[in-house]
């Protein structure tokens, strides 16, 4: 009877401290999908994404814990606060404005078959970045203000009679823009179906540096009633874009594109508009008209 009871004992302290299976899992990223990620008290899981991670957001801290350093700036680290069975949720945020959702789920320590995912390896999907599906629509390189002196009066001319300057420069002079200390200019845009694919410009002309919120698109009008005018903007979903650079240094400029999907029609008062906001004054975006139809290839914008 003795001899019985110490080996149940023997076993089932062998059990306990027997680790839990673990799993590493590669996934494709897809911001409309939420993936689950099985923790164990004890026991840390990394979360590897294919770019920098700007900030991590826990639904229950006293339930989970999340660390992310700069020193590995595509990691960010999960494990279980409590010994207690719970779950709860995380948001990852990336410097281009991509959002992770996870599900965290920890069974408690007093599990033992469950196992446990070790690592999450993001792979980015092929449409991360806008691919050369619209290669002519981006503006050219990015450039910092003042960067370029014109050439000297006494240099001798081009063969074609004109400078050569960079091809930014060159759309530059096209281009109207619009705000002050943030200021926003529309390029070429170009339709594929239902998409449009709008390039866009962006210059920091203020005195500090700046961090700029993902693209969006509206659909801005007024409307005429009895005693004031009605002010309508529905947003406009966006499909992708692509932003040389988020964080801008004073005269620094980024070049972009958005896919956004038009709407199937609009009012003559309504005007589609792409709004560019910095993350610290969210509530003041500078906002650009989009023309509604893409001009024809070979017609003037």
């Amino acid at each position: 009877m003795h001899l019985t009871a110490l080996c149940f004992l023997t076993y089932g302290g062998l059990a306990q401290n027997e680790p839990p299976q673990a799993h590493i899992i590669g996934l494709a990223l897809d911001p409309q999908s939420v993936a689950v990620l099985h923790l164990h008290p004890g026991f840390v899981s990394s979360v590897r994404l294919p770019e920098e991670v700007s900030s991590v957001v826990l639904g229950d801290p006293a339930a989970f814990k999340g660390e992310h350093s700069e020193a590995e700036p595509q990691l960010v680290f999960f494990k279980p606060a409590s010994p207690k069975p719970c779950k709860s949720n995380a948001l990852i945020t990336t410097r281009s404005g991509r959002e992770v959702s996870l599900t965290l789920v920890s069974d408690g320590a007093s599990a033992h078959s469950e196992a446990v995912d070790y690592v999450l390896e993001y792979q980015p999907p092929r449409n991360f970045l806008i691919s050369a599906e619209y290669p002519s629509v981006l503006i050219g390189e990015s450039k910092t203000l003042g960067s370029e002196r014109p050439a000297s009066p006494s240099g001798s001319p081009k063969p074609d009679g004109g400078e050569r300057r960079p091809p930014s420069q060159q759309l530059a002079t096209s281009l109207v823009w619009h705000g002050k200390e943030l200021r926003v200019a529309v390029g070429r845009t170009e339709e594929k179906g239902s998409d449009m694919a709008v390039a866009f410009s962006v210059e920091n002309a203020s005195s500090e540096t700046v961090e700029l919120l993902p693209p969006q698109v509206q659909l801005f009008g007024t409307a005429k009633q009895k005693h004031h005018k009605a002010i309508k903007a529905e947003p406009v979903a966006v499909k992708d874009y692509r932003m040389t650079s988020r964080r801008l240094p004073p005269g620094a400029r980024t070049e972009g594109t958005v896919v956004f999907e038009r709407p199937a029609f609009k009012e003559s008062r309504e005007q589609l508009l792409l709004q560019i906001a910095q993350a610290e004054e969210v509530d003041r975006p500078v906002l650009a008209p989009i023309a509604f139809v893409a001009p024809a290839k070979g017609a003037a914008k």
